[in-house]
């Protein structure tokens, strides 16, 4: 295992008195904005939970995701990869989608497991369910598993109710395929999946998961991506009704209930101070949804663009005696989680080539950032047209750029679907520290930053001289057959329907 896992996890027991490898958490919440918490400045937020996690932790304002969208985002999370190496790409995986996450990438879980973490993943998964479910996060890792294998929308949900006593849920979701499933490792348990329990379905079997484990004296990695805040939003008895922001609010207070049932859970089988909680979100809010669509604060635009908006995410890392209360401006991403996970656990780094780095100097220091650059892919990645922006330091450039329907209904003629591809020589450049919204595009023409231009254009030929594309699993296509069903009265009905 290395000399160097040994000296970091003797300078780790000696900060918390236990001879026991740390637990961790990692919450993933879906289209929720950087302006959504109330942490982050909302005001009509209630994150009760999350604000306090950022209150007695740290809270980054410079923390981004890998893509403007949902499966890609989740790839380079659980992979510490770019999206385009592990071939998650253009756009997202669907419920009859052939291809998956490729079982030889290795995942968080996967790093964990040799040290004997016991690991389970609870919520949306999104990356894949495959022939004989052979992309499940059984496959990739995961001990257990109770959630949806995609996003909760991809089913009709015209008729099945979102909010008590019997609200039917906004919009009518995909049509013309089966409706969403709820799977408890490779079973489907229950179809249509009953919005009004899940929540308390996840925090049930979450904290189940960490009271065993810990009965267990096993260490535990448990990933919970949320459902929450995506379209369309529900709630059961705990948050409906109870937020001041409607529908989309009732449902991130309900996100943030189960924060705090993991966080008592956390307390009350004493393990709270040997656990890192991590959290952040997949990628900006659906601004398409107007109020039922989450907020980006002040920054350009949202989900499915290389904006700001798109791609800067609340991120909070909460670890009692270990992480100082504070907030940190160096940049992160989610490609990090693997490396520092792995450095505090003292586990392998898998033999492939990593995008991400240890961030454990941020967090148990509050020092710099080994992080110098963020490459922004859009959601249709190629190699003709290659990176789409680049910040390097407090300088972003735009190399080309393009709206998105997710975007659309904004003011920002930069946002929607309507904003073309266009591409931009010389690049446009802003300070992101002076101007985070991105309206001030700098003059290209002064020697400083001819200079800086040239630094971020010397970066992105290297970084794209050394990205191998995988093969498109979303390119794979679909197969009817392959979409769940359990249900006699599923429609339209796979032929492979067995149950």
């Amino acid at each position: 295992m290395g000399s160097s896992r040994f000296a970091f996890f003797g300078i780790l027991l000696l900060c918390t008195c236990s001879a026991s490898p740390p637990n961790f958490v990692l919450l993933f919440a879906d289209d929720l904005g950087f302006g959504d918490l109330g942490c982050y400045g909302h005001p009509s937020s209630l994150t009760p939970n999350l604000d306090r996690l950022a209150a007695e932790g740290l809270r980054f304002t410079d923390f981004y995701s890998t893509c403007p969208v949902c499966s890609p985002s989740r790839a380079s999370l659980l992979t510490g990869r770019y999206q385009t190496r592990s071939g998650i790409y253009p756009g997202v995986l669907y419920p009859g989608s052939i291809g998956g996450l490729p079982l030889n990438e290795t995942t968080i879980a996967e790093v964990l497991k040799p040290l004997g973490y016991a690991t389970a993943a609870i919520g949306k998964w999104h990356l894949g369910l495959g022939h004989n479910g052979m992309f499940l996060p059984t496959k990739q890792g995961f001990d257990h598993f109770l959630g949806i294998p995609y996003s909760h929308d991809m089913g009709p949900c015209k008729n099945l109710t979102c909010f008590p006593p019997d609200v039917k849920c906004y919009g009518m979701c995909d049509i013309n395929t089966v409706t969403v499933p709820l799977m408890q490792n490779e079973v489907i348990k229950q179809q249509p999946v009953n919005f009004l329990d899940l929540e308390r379905s996840y925090s049930d079997f979450a904290t189940n998961f960490i009271t065993t484990s810990v009965e267990k004296k096993q260490p535990f990695f448990l990933y919970y991506p949320s459902h929450h805040t995506h379209y369309p939003q529900y709630a059961g008895i705990g948050a409906a009704g109870q937020s001041l922001r409607g529908p989309f609010g009732d449902s991130l207070l309900e996100f943030d209930n189960t924060v705090g049932h993991l966080m008592a859970t956390l307390e009350r089988t004493g393990v709270i101070n040997n656990t890192l909680v991590f959290f952040t979100s997949d990628n900006g809010p659906e601004l398409m949804r107007m109020s039922r669509g989450g907020n980006a604060g002040p920054l350009k635009c949202g989900k499915g663009t290389t904006y700001e908006g798109g791609m800067r995410e609340p991120a909070i890392a909460y670890w009692p005696g270990i992480i100082k209360p504070g907030v940190t401006h160096e940049m992160a991403s989610t490609l990090d989680i693997l490396p520092t996970l792995a450095r505090l656990a003292g586990a392998e780094l898998p033999p492939v080539m990593l995008d991400g780095v240890d961030m454990t100097d941020i967090l148990v220091k509050q020092g710099k950032s080994k992080r110098e650059a963020m490459m922004f892919y859009p959601v249709d990645p190629s190699e003709k047209y290659g990176l789409f922006a680049v910040r390097l330091g407090k300088y972003k450039a735009h190399f080309y750029t393009q709206g998105a329907f997710h975007s659309s209904t904004t003011p920002d003629k930069d946002c929607p679907e309507t904003a073309v591809l266009k591409a931009h020589n010389p690049p446009l450049i802003f300070d992101l520290e002076a101007d985070p919204c991105e309206h001030y595009a700098l003059p290209v023409d002064t020697p400083d930053i001819q200079t800086v231009l040239e630094q971020i254009k010397s970066v992105k030929e290297q970084f794209e001289s050394s990205m191998v594309f995988g093969e498109s699993q979303v390119g794979k296509g679909t197969d009817p057959n392959l979409r769940p069903c359990c249900n006699p009265e599923c429609s339209p009905k796979p032929s492979c329907c067995h149950c």
